[in-house]
């Protein structure tokens, strides 16, 4: 075997060795709940929580988390459910401020985070009460915001969102319209994050949100184990040389 060969050989063998991390086709990766159920979402038997303040601009910010399993993921959007009082059914939503919080919500680091201006997924609903479940002031917009792809290693997360809006009141963001409780927070006007509880019936609650993007299905090499690979590349190679000279 000539050595130009054998190099090529091995420099293609250790370029299929250290692989990037192989994906599943775009899939939701994470659904914290419905926004609207049949084109409604009702306070829950003994709530009265309408939604909680999510607008930027003060900053009100609103969280809820999720975790991460198996070998990761690779985010590469999000889906985010909003309301603003009194907008006449339209989309009003400006721009949308997100992070991703490892651990603690107070004091866990950040890990991504952006602002984007959301696209409008379409109007999902109504927040209303059991009493008046035709009222229309409050509908429930579904706001998509594609993001830089950023990787998420297996681990416990949380995702932050504040919004802004051209109406008068809101940005506000209800809760899941299944009533489940929860353990959501928010941080008003950039204090420390505090559990959401619906005043009516004492109890958290969930917000919805989706994550988008696709799972990590193979692992990254160690960097131990790449330079293992790298040496044993290059020890075929010397022993293919010395092979060739003592032809």
């Amino acid at each position: 075997m000539r050595l130009s060969h054998f190099l090529r050989g091995s420099v293609a063998l250790l370029s299929l060795s250290v692989v990037t991390p192989g994906t599943a086709p775009a899939q939701v990766l994470f659904n914290n709940g419905p926004a609207a159920d049949a084109g409604l979402s009702v306070i829950r038997a003994g709530g009265t929580l309408f939604g909680a303040g999510a607008q930027s601009s003060i900053p009100n910010v609103v969280a809820d988390n999720f975790s991460v399993g198996g070998l990761g993921w690779n985010v590469t959007g999000f889906s985010f459910f909003a309301y603003q009082t009194f907008a006449a059914s339209q989309f009003t939503f400006t721009s949308l401020t997100w992070s991703i919080v490892s651990g603690d919500i107070n004091v866990g680091p950040t890990v991504a985070s952006g602002t984007v201006v959301p696209t409008n997924g379409g109007l999902q609903g109504y927040r209303v009460t059991a009493a008046s479940p035709t009222n229309q002031d409050r509908a429930i917009f579904q706001l998509d915001a594609d993001v830089a792809d950023f990787a998420l290693g297996a681990g416990d997360y949380w995702l932050t969102w504040g919004i802004a809006g051209s109406a008068a009141s809101g940005p506000w963001q209800p809760p899941t319209a299944d009533g489940a409780v929860g353990n959501a927070v928010q941080s008003l006007a950039g204090g420390a994050f505090n559990q959401v509880i619906d005043a009516g019936d004492g109890l958290g609650v969930e917000m919805p949100f989706i994550v988008r993007g696709t799972r990590t299905t193979t692992a990254v090499p160690e960097p131990s184990s790449l330079a293992m690979m790298l040496v044993g590349g290059i020890a075929m190679v010397g022993v293919a040389r010395r092979r060739r000279l003592s032809e």
